[in-house]
């Protein structure tokens, strides 16, 4: 009888508990499942016994890029995440490297944290424009030096290689040692230049070494590279890292666009002041597993396709190398871009959404980095520095919409087989894709800024009943050479003025976009991805 009773209240115990609501989620946790998880593997079978051991080698020098990039970012790392101390919160500052939710335009996230400097940590956070502009120092503008203040309050400049000095004396060692195992002669002579230039802060031999590199399987992209985290000025170069396997196969048949550029650049829709420069042709164009990402790369939404060197005397003597990481474009393909055209396309064009189309309009953009211009037509300087921190944003709006130009041109010379549809259709459901980044990300207020372009050109036509956007073939195409057009001579003009007034016009997402892009949230479709990665998962430790 007793255990007859027990039974009875062990039952009656399970069906309440049973009955009581689940814990609802936080905000911070349902922001957490906007990320997908994705494992960063590849066939380690395919490897030499060198390069497996090299592996761990350049994976441990990622990590201190990883750390190098904290600092840069946001600050001291450990103080933060021992403030915090919800483990959710915690994890949401990992993947943001920070405090400021990076698909919301850098929002703080954290109680207490106020709004992210715009200059990040590369300059003191109450430093006006205004006194870095009195300030005098040859190499304030350098992508290599942070601005900070001395004991009476005055700005001075600190390099980069004195300012990490103990973690890049590590992180050389480390390359060097990877050096010895490389059985290509080109990426031993890389490493080894690379390796001396994060001593040095001087890029440009090993960047040379890098465009050098033809048959190497493994490679390795690491230092200071980007400047999208200065958004106060883009002047400052941001630490990351990439472990990559080449595909064989892959990039083989990529190989032949490379030959195509010299064309492609003199038929671009601008008058010929704007197209003289002649883009290198040393340029090679590979398809990679990426198996581990650190620091800018994996900061919020993460890298897709790599177009580097970025400096504009590497891109005018070799041109530029053009990176592929197929493994994670498929994640994203899957995980977001397929969801988003059930929901956005109309069902008649939905089958135009296709994998193929993703993966050529991901990799023409990164071959149209090279098409255009690198220096202004009028004595102003390299657009970079003309344009300053609005000269990201608007390389990546043309990088996107020069390689739909790149495309299309393709195709109708029978070199790129498949439907303009199919490229015209998924390049529309990436705008829907990429707005989600927000203004705070170079490739976000790209897309809005060609969203609201093509809706005034007509180029897709909303269906209001069924919340879904349809291509117009014609349109769309006239909006592609108009937009084209316009940033080129832009870019051309180092029109400062003038890409402050397109941002600020339409580099913003207007209430019936959100209405939509609301809808995808609700849908539970993720914004980005995260990665499982390491030593372990490739089985390597």
């Amino acid at each position: 009888m007793g255990l007859l009773l027990l039974a009875g209240c062990s039952k009656q115990s399970a069906e309440q508990k049973n009955e009581q609501p689940e814990k609802a989620m936080s905000e911070i946790e349902k922001r957490l499942q906007e990320y997908a998880e994705f494992t960063l593997t590849t066939d380690v079978s395919k490897l030499s016994e060198k390069e497996k051991k090299m592996i761990p080698l350049l994976i441990e020098v990622a990590g201190i890029m990883d750390d190098l990039f904290w600092y840069e970012a946001y600050g001291d790392k450990e103080a933060l995440l021992s403030s915090i101390s919800d483990s959710a919160t915690r994890q949401y500052a990992l993947i943001n490297y920070g405090p400021w939710d990076r698909l919301r335009n850098n929002e703080p996230f954290v109680e207490g944290v106020g709004a992210k400097p715009a200059g990040a940590n590369f300059y003191p956070a109450d430093m006006t424009k205004e006194e870095f502009e009195a300030f005098e120092a040859a190499d304030k503008t350098s992508l290599y030096t942070f601005i900070r203040r001395d004991d009476q309050g005055q700005l001075y400049t600190i390099p980069y290689h004195e300012q990490f000095a103990d973690k890049v004396k590590q992180a050389a060692d480390l390359l060097r040692q990877a050096a010895e195992l490389a059985e290509d002669e080109g990426l031993r002579h890389y490493l080894n230049l690379r390796a001396e230039a994060l001593l040095t802060d001087d890029y440009l031999a090993s960047d040379m070494a890098w465009m050098d590199m033809k048959d190497n399987r493994i490679d390795f992209v690491v230092g200071p590279i980007e400047n999208y985290e200065d958004q106060l000025y883009n002047y400052k170069a941001a630490h990351e890292a990439y472990v990559l396997v080449k595909d064989m196969d892959w990039s083989q048949r990529l190989a032949k666009y490379i030959s195509f550029l010299p064309e492609l650049q003199a038929n671009l829709p601008v008058s010929e002041e704007y197209k003289q420069e002649e883009p290198g042709t040393d340029s090679d164009l590979n398809a990679y597993d990426v198996i581990y990402y650190a620091g800018d790369c994996n900061a919020g939404s993460k890298t897709i396709a790599i177009n580097l060197p970025n400096d504009e005397r590497v891109q005018l003597q070799k041109g530029t190398r053009r990176l592929q990481l197929k493994n994670a474009m498929q994640a994203k393909f899957d995980k977001i871009m397929v969801p988003i055209a059930g929901l956005l396309i109309d069902e008649s064009q939905r089958q135009h959404v296709t994998f193929d189309a993703f993966f050529a309009n991901t990799m023409f953009h990164e071959v149209a980095h090279g098409l255009g211009i690198k220096n202004t037509i009028n004595g102003r300087g390299t657009v970079r520095q003309a344009l300053k921190e609005h000269a990201s944003a608007l390389e990546e709006g043309k990088a996107d919409i020069l390689g739909l130009y790149m495309v299309t041109q393709l195709q109708q010379k029978g070199e790129l087989t498949g439907d303009l549809m199919d490229y015209y259709t998924t390049f529309l459901a990436g705008i829907f894709r990429s707005v989600r980044f927000g203004a705070s990300s170079a490739h976000g207020k790209a897309n809005m800024v060609r969203f609201n372009f093509f809706k005034e050109m007509n180029a897709f036509s909303y269906n209001a009943e069924t919340g879904t956007y349809k291509v117009n073939f014609k349109e769309f195409q006239a909006a592609m050479n108009a937009l084209s057009e316009k940033i080129l001579v832009l870019q051309g003009n180092g029109d400062y003025d003038g890409v402050a007034a397109l941002f600020a016009e339409k580099g913003k997402i207007g209430p019936d976009l959100q209405k939509d892009l609301d809808r995808v949230s609700q849908a539970g479709i993720p914004r980005d991805i995260v990665f499982k990665q390491g030593v372990e998962v490739l089985g390597l430790k």
